[in-house]
């Protein structure tokens, strides 16, 4: 089975998307007479969160961005999210990692950008399919608890968690309740 076929315009709102940030990035760069880091940008997001800045290394940046949601929104998506995952960047590279990602560095920047520093967008998300974690059941003195695969596996590396109620470490029942 070959692969899936995207709608033709996917690719180019991508480009778009890639030279945006680019274009932002050197704008920033100039303007604020420092070399900013260029980040890798991947389109593979997916739920309803429409872009994500993470670090890779102690310089690097990787932007990660929805498709689905500047496929749906490609205007609203190139105005806002791209200029507010590349404020982050911006605001990293320029202050550090320990500053609020939303504080005033950020919003300054988005300011400069000329995008409105909003912190969560308002794309209508009906109908994208957000990741499910395999639940796990665990018990302790007082009541049966639903862990996800990601505390779970914590769990299985040595984390405890301990009952809010009664103060008890959480221990794993057998199977997985849902998967």
């Amino acid at each position: 089975m070959g692969p899936v076929a995207e709608p033709k315009d996917v690719g180019g709102l991508r480009r778009k998307a890639e030279r945006l940030t680019n274009r932002l990035l050197v704008l920033a760069s100039r303007h604020f007479r420092t070399e900013l880091p260029i980040p890798a940008v991947r389109f593979d997001l997916r739920g309803k969160c429409a872009g994500q800045v993470r670090t890779t290394d102690s310089r690097g940046f990787l932007i990660r961005y929805n498709a689905q949601l500047l496929q749906r929104h490609p205007r609203t998506f190139l105005s806002r999210t791209v200029p507010h995952e590349t404020a982050h960047v911006v605001a990293f590279g320029l202050f550090g990692p320990r500053i609020p990602p939303h504080g005033q560095e950020w919003r300054a920047i988005m300011t400069f950008f000329g995008a409105s520093p909003e912190r969560c967008h308002s794309y209508d998300v009906e109908g994208l399919q957000t990741r499910r974690l395999r639940q796990y059941e665990y018990h302790c003195d007082c009541s049966i608890h639903h862990l996800t695969s990601i505390r779970h596996n914590r769990a299985s590396s040595g984390t405890v968690y301990l009952c809010k109620q009664c103060g008890q470490p959480l221990q794993q029942l057998r199977k997985p309740v849902v998967d």
